[in-house]
């Protein structure tokens, strides 16, 4: 177990060191700076406020554009999240104030002005990174004071003011803001002159170096929210104590009577006919319908269970620090491919189990079952952002990458995985003979069919997430920055606790109710909460965000559906679990012929 223990710290330590290599780096210094040495900054991307999918390179629009635009050499990471660095046209020496320096002259055509324009009309931003410190401001303002939108009036900001801490040799934080009184008139369909100028001043602070990323991770931190927080774990609590509590009392009570009945059963009269869950002890263990693709669900849904586990256990470590996105993708990326090998051991050593002979076709379905439409999804939304030419289509040497990726590492593994599976002759553990033929399911009420059942297992423990899942979805989909992992980490454990609950609940009155096909009931109920997270998709787009366009809309229904269904088999492969043992459970106890 020492050992087991210390090869997942090992492994948690060397995927924190590749992800913290992984941050927007500005260069390769050691962030010590000498007065009046040129401390880089890059110029990120410009997009839409609201459509944070939709973001474009940053000289895509008419700015002051240096003789030679020098491009950063990125991460995998970075490159996942659409950012693309390339030198800024702004010269900040440290610790050397400048006022009002021209940084070009231009004459804007009238194709210029009115990409300028639409960019203003759409609330463009501008994303930059100086010594690693993310900055960013708005490109202009649309005059709308009482006027009709015919007569609205658009304003470019030329003038930068570049506010600029510094500790000793250190630089410590960086503030943006536009001049209101320095504006260009974009208005009308005409040739504009523009002057891009910029002002710098430096302040010296007693802020330590250390602590610089501080600002931007306490805004998730602030009272009102951790309020908001804490009032959504004590809501997901209280629901959690008094669903176990109550299906614990009643189960037990039932099961508990069920026990003295069939024991009494047994004593008085041999002939008398059985009734409930015991009647049906000769099918309950009769192996499901589809059992390679039942096998193959188990398997993924291992598979994303482990991978969500260590990506917490990063998160919790410290690696996922804001603005530091693409740790997150590399973390996804790289553990995904190193725990496939868990997928085909499981999938194939459950498909063995059930007697399944042809291992190698299930091997490959396990391979493609997550993979699969989370590809087909790719390649529709990099086209889409190829069209629009945003930064969210991916480089060719990119894909490339991901490819050789997934040939190299995770298909290998996954073989690995399921020869070793198949190989580990595990038999079935079924504390009842199956008899030959299968008994008729009796007619039941329509509130017992997958469909009502799966409505009734998903809303609880949706209802237990449903509070966090707006700050995630304004963190993932927004400009909000999420910090709190470990309030998420204890939902997270909420949410399993409450699936497994509910589908060994449901199980129970499904077998009492003598219909056996329990196997693929118990995953649906348990993966539900997938189709609720969905749905809860569709009133935030609608309700609590203003992301709007073709490009934004697909990627967020896209991107988010394969996010979904990863859910869905991932609790399914708990709920089925926590089914499984509990039927297990209660068959072992009563004598079965």
């Amino acid at each position: 177990m020492g050992k087991k223990t210390s090869a997942v710290s090992l492994f948690i330590a060397f995927l924190s060191l590749c992800l913290v290599s992984d941050t927007v780096r500005s260069d390769s210094s050691n962030h010590h700076y000498k007065e009046g040495e040129l401390v880089p900054l890059y110029a990120n991307k410009v997009g839409p406020f609201h459509n944070p999918s939709e973001t474009y390179r940053y000289f895509d629009l008419p700015f002051c554009s240096p003789d030679h635009v020098k491009e950063k050499k990125e991460a995998l990471g970075e490159v996942l999240n659409g950012d693309r660095l390339v030198s800024a046209p702004y010269k900040l020496e440290f610790r050397k104030d400048k006022e009002a320096e021209l940084v070009c002259k231009n004459k804007l055509t009238k194709e210029e002005v009115a990409k300028f324009r639409l960019a203003v009309n759409k609330d463009y931003y501008f994303q930059m990174y100086y010594d690693d410190l993310p900055i960013w401001g708005f490109i202009g303002k649309v005059d709308k004071e009482n006027k009709d939108p015919s007569d609205y009036k658009y304003y470019l900001y030329k003038h930068i003011h570049f506010d600029i801490l510094y500790n000793k040799d250190r630089v410590i934080e960086i503030n943006v803001r536009t001049d209101p009184n320095a504006l260009v008139d974009l208005t009308e369909d005409k040739e504009v002159d523009v002057e891009f100028i910029y002002t710098v001043k430096w302040r010296e602070t007693n802020i330590p170096f250390e602590k610089r990323m501080d600002k931007y991770s306490q805004s998730s931190s602030l009272p009102h929210h951790l309020e908001i927080h804490w009032f959504s774990i004590i809501n997901s609590c209280v629901t959690v104590l008094l669903l176990t509590g109550f299906l614990a009392t009643i189960l037990m009570r039932v099961l508990k009577n069920d026990f003295v009945k069939y024991a009494h059963d047994e004593e008085t009269a041999e002939d008398q006919e059985e009734t409930g869950w015991k009647y049906i002890h000769g099918d309950v263990f009769r192996y499901p319908k589809y059992k390679s693709l039942f096998a193959a669900c188990l398997g993924s849904g291992t598979q994303l269970f482990t991978l969500t586990i260590f990506i917490f256990l990063l998160a919790l470590v410290g690696v996922f620090y804001p603005y530091n996105r693409g740790a997150l993708f590399t973390a996804l990326v790289v553990i995904y491919a190193l725990t496939s090998g868990i997928a085909g051991y499981t999938a194939t050593s459950f498909y063995c189990q059930l007697e399944g002979t042809n291992w190698v076709r299930n091997l490959l379905l396990t391979g493609c079952l997550f993979c699969g439409p989370l590809f087909l999804t790719f390649c529709f939304l990099n086209t889409v952002a190829i069209v629009y030419t945003a930064t969210a289509a991916l480089p060719f040497g990119t894909i490339v990458v991901i490819v050789l990726i997934w040939t190299l590492v995770t298909s290998p593994l996954l073989v690995l995985g399921g020869i070793a599976g198949k190989n580990s002759k595990a038999e079935f553990q079924a504390p009842c003979r199956t008899t030959k033929y299968p008994r008729e399911i009796p007619p039941l009420p329509w509130y017992r069919g997958a469909i009502p059942q799966m409505a009734m297992a998903g809303f609880l423990p949706f209802s237990a997430i449903y509070i966090e899942l707006y700050y995630i979805f304004a963190s993932v989909w927004g400009h909000r920055i999420y910090t709190i992992y470990s309030i998420l980490f204890i939902v997270f454990i909420i949410l399993l606790i409450v699936t497994a609950f509910i589908t060994v609940a449901l199980t129970y009155f499904q077998l009492a109710a003598e219909d056996h096909e329990w196997w693929w009931r118990s995953f649906l109920c348990g993966g539900s909460t997938g189709l609720f997270i969905y749905a809860y998709c569709l009133y935030y787009y609608y309700a609590r965000s203003d992301m709007s366009g073709f490009m934004q809309t697909s990627f967020f229904f896209g991107y988010m559906a394969c996010i979904c269904y990863g859910f869905f088999l991932m609790l399914g492969t708990v709920g089925f679990r926590a089914a499984l043992l509990f039927v297990r459970h209660i068959y072992r106890s009563i004598k079965c012929e």
